[in-house]
């Protein structure tokens, strides 16, 4: 166990919020959306960032790999896929509306939620300082009897949860970091997306549009193919599962695990 267990015990606050945050809350500050491959967030929550981006809200992304294996192609060569998904994922970041983008180079379908990432994470947490941590669910290892999550997905979250608890916020962990002047930064809010057990629903129906059209930035992954209704279903039926679902409630919704660690 941690020396430093009773902090980590209180780093639950006392002041944190009874509810987590509703559609009339404000619009985080600044968002920080961290994704194993070029596309996995526009498929999960780019919903939500068009809508934060639409009420004021600055974002960012960290794609940890370029997605170099995305192809069925056998005459592309890797870093030729990887030339390809980075431009199409800026294109994407564009169209959402997000001020950076941030590739990390790590090879496709490979990942391992070593030191060494979750280093890389804790410097790109501690340079941009967000409010809100976007991230992949490491606990969701398959759903119903036809999907077996990517591994990659699985080690992005573990990564970026160890980064942003309690690498980013620890003085002694990595303390070459302090030598770059990057500070420990406490990120109070996370919504890990294509979560196992969602807690929390956002109304995306003023976005849903926004995030179709970024999703088919994505050429190499959605091919000729259009995911409008494939995208408005998966919408409506996350609406649909949310518990306490408000009478004014809009069509389509995403879903996160939340968390709050207060500041």
């Amino acid at each position: 166990m941690s020396d430093n267990r009773a902090r980590d015990i209180e780093q639950a606050p006392p002041n944190a919020p009874e509810a987590p945050p509703t559609d009339e809350s404000p619009a985080p500050r600044r968002v920080l959306v961290i994704q194993s491959h070029p596309d996995d967030a526009e498929f999960m929550c780019a919903g939500t960032v068009a809508k934060w981006v639409q009420e004021g809200a600055e974002a960012h992304y960290c794609s940890i790999t370029s997605g170099d294996k995305g192809t069925a192609d056998p005459g592309l060569s890797a870093p030729e896929i990887a030339t390809i998904r980075e431009r199409e994922q800026r294109n994407a970041c564009t169209v959402l509306g997000v001020k950076s983008v941030i590739f990390l180079g790590y090879l496709d379908a490979t990942l391992v939620a070593d030191l060494a990432l979750r280093r890389e994470l804790t410097r790109v947490i501690r340079r941009i300082k967000p409010d809100v941590l976007m991230c992949q669910d490491p606990t969701m290892r398959f759903s119903g009897q036809r999907y077996i999550n990517h591994p990659d997905h699985l080690a992005a979250g573990e990564a970026a949860l160890a980064a942003v608890f309690p690498s980013s916020r620890d003085h002694k962990t990595f303390p070459e970091l302090l030598d770059e002047g990057l500070e420990p930064h406490i990120t109070p809010e996370i919504y890990i997306y294509g979560a196992k057990e969602a807690d929390i629903w956002v109304d995306i129906s003023s976005a849903i549009d926004t995030k179709i059209a970024a999703l088919k930035e994505h050429v190499s992954q959605v091919g000729g193919g259009d995911p409008t209704e494939r995208m408005y279903e998966w919408g409506r039926e996350t609406a649909r599962l949310h518990p306490d679902r408000p009478v004014d409630f809009g069509e389509f919704a995403e879903s996160f695990k939340y968390m709050n660690l207060g500041s």
